[in-house]
């Protein structure tokens, strides 16, 4: 398979790079999911950008900025924000349905961290209308081949190029098609937008497929990655035996719900006096980590009793419905809360134009490092880094477009991933990834101590072992190559957080 481009995943990132790419040539989308399948549907929270006459682009930059625990890139951080509102433009113009006032204009929600209500949602279902608006745009595009159930397994580099790492020549990517078969696809420009790594740990936010394929890709080819120690656990995932991933969106403590202890208790002036539960993720996750440990609770409550039914209907339709289907009626009753693994703020290294220290290899979304984030996300940036980097990305092969698409002899080894007997016992699988994801739970989590750090090295080195193996003797699976990629990415995790010994923003040793 040959294209211009090949763009690998279809979340927010993804899919607004692939529009814009396809007025410059070919484009071979892969993803290994069905189409609703991504972080991006999930996004209930909205896009924040700087739209209100009251805000300002120095608001949302300083918001950004101490968010991040002083690790941003200050410059990055401001492109960022002074790029949403047209950004946010464009979406509205290709048909994302946001939420509007009487007035007609846009309705903006604000969440923790923000000084300003400056965050555009289409009610508690904003990621699912812009994947929605996005994929309907792909669709009439016939420069964009789209392949679904298809998943990278590794990058293919120029044989020719220079072998020192982050120097290497990006021509394409072996591919994992809906057959079971290993296809070459090739491409002048290769992007990676596989999502975040969640399922690296036991309790997440995210959907089944962030298993930091991008990450564990692009690293195995030699690009750099930075800031893996910076996991933001998401404060409120619903508490319930029969709810899988279910997040209770920030924007619920935005319009005034509080939190409350076991003891019927709002406990986060004890942490927070000033912000309260409008304090930033890694403070509020703590405080509820902290105090479901003092009182020996197994979840906190998160309570907006107060607010009108009819309110509560009307902004969040998604989680009023499925807490009902629950039998939790959260018109009369506080929501059980735990705090969950929700955003990897570090990831594969990129410049202001989206392209990583691998020629031809750009990350857009977050699987990339970008520096907005820092050492911690601020609510609501997420989708907004990935429509400007989606732009950038995109403007900056418009210029060099006459240089990337210059064909080159390139030389690659034909028999880099030979086709192998099936396994025959799933549990070889199953086993190791429900230990990577305890071993993180348990010891490299919310809150970190060196001794922890350590002995989860130890077990992931052991595991890595018996993972490679597995690759190396049976033919490749879908399972297989999510399970080689988690447990790398669990390693990159652990060594990050051994070698910052100081507690800043969403890393937290005990020592």
């Amino acid at each position: 398979m040959e294209s211009d481009f090949l763009v690998v995943g279809s979340g927010i990132a993804g899919l607004s790079f692939s529009i814009k790419a396809a007025g410059l040539g070919t484009v071979n989308l892969i993803t290994k999911k069905k189409e609703v399948d991504t972080a991006t549907n999930l996004a209930q929270g909205g896009i924040a950008a700087v739209v209100s006459g009251s805000d300002s682009f120095d608001e949302h930059i300083n918001d950004t900025l101490s968010s991040g625990a002083g690790l941003c890139d200050e410059e990055v951080v401001r492109m960022v924000v002074e790029n949403g509102p047209e950004r946010l433009k464009e979406l509205v113009a290709l048909g994302v349905d946001f939420v509007k006032n009487k007035k007609g204009l846009l309705s903006l929600g604000r969440e923790g961290g923000h000084s300003q209500r400056r965050v555009a949602h289409a009610y508690d279902l904003t990621g699912r209308e812009i994947e929605r608006a996005l994929v309907s745009e792909l669709e009439k595009n016939k420069s964009v081949n789209l392949y679904e159930d298809h998943m990278c397994v590794d990058l293919i580099l120029d044989e020719d190029s220079d072998k020192s790492r982050g120097d290497r020549d990006c021509v394409g990517a072996y591919v994992l098609n809906n057959q079971g078969l290993i296809e070459e696809f090739r491409a002048k420009v290769v992007v990676l937008c596989t999502g975040g790594a969640g399922k690296v740990y036991l309790y997440t936010s995210n959907p089944d497929i962030a298993t930091g394929d991008g990450i564990a890709i692009a690293y195995r080819a030699g690009a750099l990655v930075d800031k893996m120690e910076f996991v933001q656990f998401h404060p409120t995932c619903l508490y319930h035996h029969m709810a899988k991933n279910f997040l209770i969106s920030e924007a619920v403590r935005g319009e005034g719900a509080l939190l409350l202890n076991k003891q019927n208790e709002r406990f986060m002036e004890k942490y927070e006096k000033e912000e309260m539960e409008l304090a930033t993720r890694d403070k509020v996750a703590r405080a509820i980590d902290k105090e479901m440990k003092k009182t020996g609770a197994d979840c906190v409550y998160l309570d907006i009793t107060h607010k009108k039914r009819e309110f509560l209907e009307k902004r969040f339709p998604t989680i009023y419905e499925r807490c009902k289907s629950l039998g939790l009626d959260i018109a009369k009753k506080p929501i059980p809360v735990v705090p969950a693994a929700h955003y990897l703020c570090g990831g594969v290294v990129t410049d202001i134009n989206g392209r990583t220290t691998v020629k031809n290899l750009l990350a857009l979304g977050e699987t990339a490092c970008t520096g907005l984030h820092g050492g911690n996300r601020l609510a609501s940036n997420s989708l907004l880094e990935a429509v400007v980097f989606a732009d950038k990305a995109f403007c900056y092969c418009q210029k060099n477009w006459k240089n990337l698409k210059e064909k080159k002899s390139i030389k690659v080894r034909m028999d880099k991933i030979p086709q192998k007997s099936k396994i025959d016992e799933e549990i070889l699988i199953n086993h190791n990834w429900d230990i990577i994801r305890r071993v993180m739970w348990n010891y490299v989590g919310i809150v970190r101590k060196e001794s922890r750090l350590l002995l989860a090295k130890q077990r992931i080195a052991e595991v890595q072992k018996e993972i490679e193996i597995i690759f190396r003797t049976y033919k490749v699976t879908y399972n297989m190559l999510e399970l080689r990629n988690i447990s790398l990415v669990a390693s990159l995790i652990i060594e990050a957080s051994l070698k910052r010994k100081k507690s800043v923003g969403l890393h937290c040793l005990l020592d």
